[in-house]
């Protein structure tokens, strides 16, 4: 018995991974450059952090930034009540309420 020869007209091997490299492409552009990008503007709002901001924390708490070093921040959560703070664990610095939204 002869065994059966591959056809001599079929696409090539490199056809079967196709769809997988564009799945990954998909992927980097719709999930993972975006977060990347998010993570870069948080680490820079981080670095920037200075006394007088407003901040909100990963617990809820909105205050205002007291003292600042490397690591951590002294916030202000209420009159007379402050709270030394990772600087990796707050969320967001408020803008000041007299300034604009960017879309305005």
């Amino acid at each position: 018995m002869l065994a059966a020869a591959a056809p001599a007209g079929g696409p090539p091997a490199w056809v079967q991974y196709l769809p997988f490299v564009a799945m990954a492409v998909i992927f980097w552009f719709l999930i993972l450059r975006p977060q990347m990008k998010q993570q870069k503007e948080h680490k820079a709002k981080l670095s920037g952090l200075k006394k007088g901001d407003e901040v909100l924390t990963g617990g809820g708490f909105i205050g205002k930034v007291i003292k600042v070093d490397e690591n951590y921040a002294e916030v202000e959560i209420a009159q007379g009540v402050r709270a030394k703070t990772l600087k990796s664990t707050i969320v967001d610095v408020i803008p000041p309420a007299g300034s604009k939204p960017a879309n305005d």
